[in-house]
């Protein structure tokens, strides 16, 4: 039965009654006229579908401007309205809540590739901004899963994979296990359906003799706590099939091994009560070693707090116990939720922020991992980690990734002591850096600050943290290493020219390249150079035309003195000038005239194919491209070409890039071409109605190694969504053509 405006008030009356839902009303109305006409996949009507995720947002028990958020939520993307037009009607929190989902509604998770990642560096970004955001994203998902059997059945197994890999850790991560345990379960089911079967009928068979078995325990329970004057409310907790699957095939356990297919949830007053609850719990029954956990005392890092024991019942049945206060059982099933409640809402809030720094780590070294499989594999770790609790040297707790090493630790305290760490004592005992910790550990490092970071350590460490200051460390050594590489190679060939690099005249000259090329100081310039990212020979030429061009007719003495003018001519004498290579050797041939092909621009890499001209020497094109299959039919005209790989020249290179178009899109593409120090001969940009741009640029690299590099940079822009090498004859409408097909 379809859920209604009606029913939405009356859940949020349930939890505040003195709410105004006039704006909720409002907005359940609009977007009622703005999906007027409109049809999901299984034939409901489209407004169907924000409701109910405004429903599920509604029993978190939410304020109401996330509310009407959801009603929204899908409004901006799929109907004529504007993102002005309700901004002007909701107001400015609404309307951003709506922007930050409309935006993280284009994410398409095909697989974990470069597209995935850069969409997933955006979703943290906005829940960064703000968390409801995620929150009215984890529901949209909730609700698509509960009605996917629509899709077809590819679709339904693509968008089980995204739910399992990436949303349900989500929502652990953010403490919101009434959601994380439906989305797991939904994914198992599209998965795996014969082992999601073959468990509830597992489940189905003994539920008859656990629920007997349950008010037994229940009744003895409730009678101890009472005598000893603890107030309690003691229920089964659920089973979750997804959960029992896990245990029976990653620990290997039969069905009857799993402790908690039969577990009991003990509600009391105070923490107090908590510990005092769990004394009379161990001396009813025998607690089973090694499986108690206390997260009161040292909570989980999505904010969960519990006490856990495992014990053998009656009948010598294992039984699991949780004890909680009413508070933790709230931030247990609600999670970051709670924080947005009517009552509790407080932007303020330190213990919020403190629940959130593990969103400002990953925002901290997502932006070092330039690599997207990388960054998708760190970030899967991150969402999937499990925890110990280890003790500093004073005493203080400290949450560390499961399989966390001395290093790991190191760099959690300090990042410098994580650089200046030689070694560890564990319980007063060294042990060697890549000992993994255990529960209760108590860890001091030793630091000497003569010692330095060793690359061996991005082999040892398991937290990401740790992983991006050791790569920026070396990040920051090899820029010097590069600097000085540079500055020897731009001097090796200054030399060959006759110049100096000790003149004033070259230093001004140098400064002037730099910011031509758009680099904020001539370091950066002989660093990319160091790098091979930018041409020494390119560099020089720019050189000396500026010099020749400055050159004074007459110098007063001290200026000379200064300028150290140079021993050899500014200009060499023409007939020790060459003529630069582009890098082609004819086979057989010396000395010939050799072009590359403009219609196609090949460079090192590419298999390439010669072609005899008339007048203009050898022609050499890609083998793929259009005109050389024409060529290929006049077999005497071909010749045997290879690239030079000593050679020092330049290549000409076109790139296509399309994106999503909005305001200094071009101004961030072509800072990213400045920064590579690429030398842009001609560039065309258009957008079509659509509102997708699509750039083309043509440039000269002196170092191919850096095209792969370069693209990658390009697709980290926000909106950009392609960055591709042209295809050989390539143009716009060829290109328009091959997509539509």
């Amino acid at each position: 039965m379809p859920v209604t405006i009606e029913q939405i008030e009356a859940q949020v009356r349930e939890y505040n009654p003195e709410a105004d839902l006039t704006g909720l009303v409002d907005a359940y109305h609009f977007a009622m006229a703005a999906h007027e006409g409109q049809a999901r996949k299984s034939g409901e009507p489209f407004i169907k579908h924000p409701v109910e995720v405004c429903l599920i947002l509604a029993e978190l028990q939410l304020d109401t401007a996330t509310l009407q958020a959801a009603l929204l939520h899908d409004v901006v993307e799929d109907s004529k309205h504007e993102l002005a037009e309700v901004r002007k009607r909701f107001g400015d929190e609404v309307t951003d809540l709506v922007d930050g989902v409309t935006k993280l509604g284009r994410i398409e998770f095909e697989s974990l590739s470069e597209a995935q990642s850069q969409n997933m560096r955006k979703m943290l970004i906005a829940m960064a901004k703000d968390i409801r955001v995620i929150l009215i994203k984890l529901a949209d998902r909730l609700h698509n899963m509960r009605t996917l059997s629509a899709l077809p059945v590819e679709r339904r197994r693509e968008k089980a994979v995204e739910t399992m890999e990436i949303y349900a850790p989500l929502a652990h991560r953010l403490g919101i296990s009434n959601i994380k345990w439906e989305l797991e379960d939904l994914a198992f089911y599209y998965l795996e359906p014969r082992k999601f079967h073959q468990v509830q009928k597992m489940v189905a068979e003994s539920r008859a003799g656990r629920e007997e078995y349950l008010q037994q325990v229940i009744g003895q329970l409730q009678e101890e706590l009472q005598a000893v004057g603890v107030e309690a409310e003691i229920s089964g907790r659920p089973k979750h099939l997804y959960s029992i699957y896990q245990k029976m095939s990653q620990k290997g356990k039969d069905f009857n091994e799993i402790y908690d297919l039969i577990a009991l949830r003990v509600m009391v007053d105070s923490v107090k009560d908590c510990y005092g609850a769990l004394g009379t719990v161990h001396s009813i029954w025998k607690p089973v070693p090694g499986r108690f956990k206390d997260y009161v005392a040292m909570p989980k890092f999505n904010m969960y707090q519990s006490l856990h024991t495992t014990v053998i019942g009656p009948a010598g049945r294992p039984l699991e116990i949780q004890i909680r206060t009413e508070e933790m059982h709230r931030t247990a099933e609600y999670g970051i939720a709670a924080h947005w409640r009517y009552k509790e809402r407080s932007r303020g809030d330190e213990s919020f922020d403190e629940r959130l720094a593990w969103l400002r780590q990953m925002l901290e070294w997502q932006t070092e991992l330039k690599d997207p499989r990388e960054f998708m594999e760190a970030l899967k770790i991150d969402l999937f980690e499990d925890e110990v609790f280890v003790f500093t040297p004073k005493g203080d707790v400290r949450s560390m990734r499961r399989g966390s090493t001395p290093i790991d630790f190191a760099y959690a305290i300090h990042t410098e002591v994580g650089h200046h760490c030689v070694g560890a004592k564990v319980n007063g005992v060294i042990v060697p850096l890549g000992y993994e910790l255990q529960m209760g550990d108590r860890v001091e490092i030793l630091t000497n600050k003569n010692s330095w970071p060793s690359r061996d350590w991005l082999n040892v460490v398991k937290t990401s943290s740790a992983r991006s200051k050791i790569r920026s460390y070396f990040s920051k050594v090899s820029r010097e290493d590069d600097l000085q590489r540079g500055r020897d190679e731009l001097a090796k060939v200054m030399r060959k020219h006759g110049l100096k690099t000790s003149s004033r005249a070259s230093a001004r000259a140098l400064e002037t390249i730099a910011s031509d090329m758009n680099f904020q100081a001539a370091d950066d310039l002989l660093a990319h150079i160091g790098s091979g990212k930018v041409s020494a020979k390119q560099v020089v030429g720019k050189l000396l035309k500026i010099m020749a061009a400055e050159e004074p007719a007459a110098t007063p003495e001290s200026e000379a003195e200064a300028l150290l003018p140079l021993t050899t001519p500014m200009t060499p004498p023409r007939a020790k000038r060459r003529r630069q290579g582009v890098g082609i050797k004819v086979k057989g041939i010396d000395d010939v005239l050799v072009r590359l092909a403009r219609c196609c621009n090949p460079v090192p890499g590419d298999s390439i194919v010669g072609f005899v001209t008339r007048g203009r020497g050898v022609s050499v094109h890609r083998r793929d491209c259009p005109n050389a299959s024409d060529l290929l039919r006049t077999p005497e005209r071909i010749l045997e070409v290879e690239w030079d790989k000593g050679a020092e020249t330049t290549y000409q290179v076109e790139i296509v890039i399309e994106a999503v178009d909005r305001m200094r899109l071009l101004h961030e593409v072509s800072s990213v071409l400045a920064e590579a120090g690429v030398n842009v001969l001609s560039a065309q940009v258009a957008t079509d109605r659509g509102g997708i741009a699509t750039m083309r640029f043509l440039f000269e690299l002196g170092n191919m190694d850096q095209l792969q590099s370069l693209l990658r940079d390009v697709r980290a822009i926000d909106g950009v969504f392609e960055a591709t090498r042209a295809l050989p004859g390539e143009t716009p409408d060829r290109r328009k053509q091959e997509k539509a097909r």
